[in-house]
């Protein structure tokens, strides 16, 4: 129960609680009002307050059930389940009929990973309960945790039948649908509860969603425009509908759906970057950017936005501003792989090739193992002149990459170039194996091994076999 301005002006119980923590005075109040200022902290997730009224309202009514479940619910949210376990028993003792000592029974086995025992406990509650539709959520609750997607599914529909405003257990009916990739199915089950509630935007956003996901773009655009008709102020509505005209081809009525969004709310990061590839895909340019510094600038961690900057500047082969930028975006989240790639190629595209060493070494670090990251930090440690680690970066890249060609000529070149000609043959051998037409790595990286007499006469022979 939530307490509105007008309930605390006309001196609610909250209010007169609140001033006798300031005071210390003790002030008596009926077990219904404690009850409801325990759950309005709760709801607010004060619980320290909601510790302090259970504790005062079990003082003054030491044989208050509610207040008693309370307490054995704010038991189990610290964990101390051996407690909470030993007063549920007491009460259980008293009112063996009561259904949320089953609730909070099951509750304390959910929090031990026992779900079958809780789904059991869940359903003896059920047979007690009028509240039906709080315990179906519960239970779908229960068979999400087991992965148990058809019968979660099947606990949120019937919560639905219970009370079709739960537009929670409807995302979690969907949710399972998603899980099971059953989106024609999802499709069925919306269109039939819409039939009972036609003016049910979340629902249509929700068909929308599912023919999106399966492609059928002009049948997600009709259904956000019903989502829409329900409620013009529904800001997911227009935003996946702009999605959907992006895909379509039609920016400029994308770009006027985003447009709506901002106007409905505060902006939005992802309405300025969609605007921005938006302009993109028409070709205005000046607009691209401009909205894709609105959209790091709105949120400065959203990263889509700096390797839109990014990428945009090193489109046009402006790499210095790209450099600036993705410098930018590193200082801010210096563990981000996506950014360190971009870091990595730009310098390398400017010959800073020590930076540019540092990116891929960062990107490698970060867990990035594409064959092309190894390679290309390979032929940077060999335009350095550290051929040493270009060899050690080759034998990691090996650990994931046994059969590369292109790292056995690599090791090939390096060995030889080294002085060490019994290794160099044979990664020679071993790339020849795998490929020989690939020898033009060698010619390129390695020309004065490729034009070594043994080398020469290698390649030819496994040319000719």
């Amino acid at each position: 129960m939530k307490f509105n301005q007008e309930h605390e002006e006309d001196n609610f119980p909250l209010t007169r609680f609140e001033s006798m923590l300031k005071t210390n005075d003790v002030l008596f109040f009926d077990s219904d009002d404690f009850e409801n200022i325990v759950n309005h902290y709760l709801e607010n997730g004060k619980i320290a307050l909601a510790k302090k009224a259970v504790k005062l309202g079990l003082d003054q009514h030491p044989s208050s059930s509610n207040l008693k479940l309370f307490k054995i619910e704010i038991l189990i949210f610290e964990n101390k389940l051996e407690e909470a376990d030993r007063l549920l028993a007491e009460l259980y003792e008293l009112e063996p009929q009561n259904e949320e000592v089953y609730i909070q029974k099951a509750n304390i086995y959910s929090k031990q990973d026992d779900h079958p025992k809780a789904i059991e406990l869940l359903e003896t509650a059920l047979e007690l309960t009028d509240a039906d539709a709080d315990i179906y959520s519960l239970i779908g609750m229960e068979y999400l945790f087991m992965d148990d997607f058809q019968n979660a599914k099947f606990n949120f529909m019937k919560c639905l039948e219970v009370d079709e405003d739960d537009y929670s257990a409807l995302y979690n009916v969907i949710y399972c649908f998603d899980f099971l990739e059953q989106h024609e199915e999802a499709i069925d089950y919306l269109n039939m509860f819409l039939d009972k509630n036609p003016y049910c935007e979340v629902a249509w956003h929700q068909v929308g969603k599912q023919y999106f996901d399966l492609k059928k773009y002009k049948k997600a655009l009709a259904a956000y425009d019903f989502a829409i008709i329900s409620d013009d102020t529904f800001i997911g509505a227009y935003f996946e509908k702009g999605k959907v005209l992006e895909k379509l081809g039609r920016y400029n009525e994308a770009i006027e759906n985003y447009q709506i969004t901002l106007g409905l709310d505060d902006p939005t990061s992802f309405a300025y970057l969609r605007m921005g590839k938006c302009y993109q895909k028409l070709h205005c340019d000046d607009l691209a950017i401009t909205y894709f510094l609105k959209t790091v600038k709105e949120d400065p961690l959203l990263d889509k936005g700096w390797i839109a900057i990014t990428d945009y500047y090193t489109k046009k082969m402006d790499y210095q501003n790209a450099l600036y930028y993705i410098n930018k975006a590193i200082n801010i989240d210096g563990d981000n792989v996506l950014y360190w790639k971009r870091y990595a190629k730009i310098n390398n595209r400017l010959k800073f090739y020590e930076e540019a060493e540092r990116g891929y070494s960062k990107t490698l670090e970060l867990g990035n193992y594409e064959l092309d990251t190894w390679l290309t930090r390979c032929d940077i440690l060999i335009n350095l002149g550290e051929l040493e680690a270009a060899v050690t970066n080759l034998f990691e890249a090996i650990e994931f990459y046994s059969d590369s060609v292109q790292i056995e000529f690599r090791l090939a070149g390096l060995y030889f170039t080294l002085g060490q000609d019994d290794k160099g043959h044979f990664h020679l051998e071993n790339a020849l194996r795998l490929e020989p037409d690939y020898d033009i790595i060698l010619e390129e990286l390695f020309p004065f091994v490729y034009a070594k007499r043994s080398v020469v006469q290698k390649i030819k022979k496994a040319k000719k076999s």
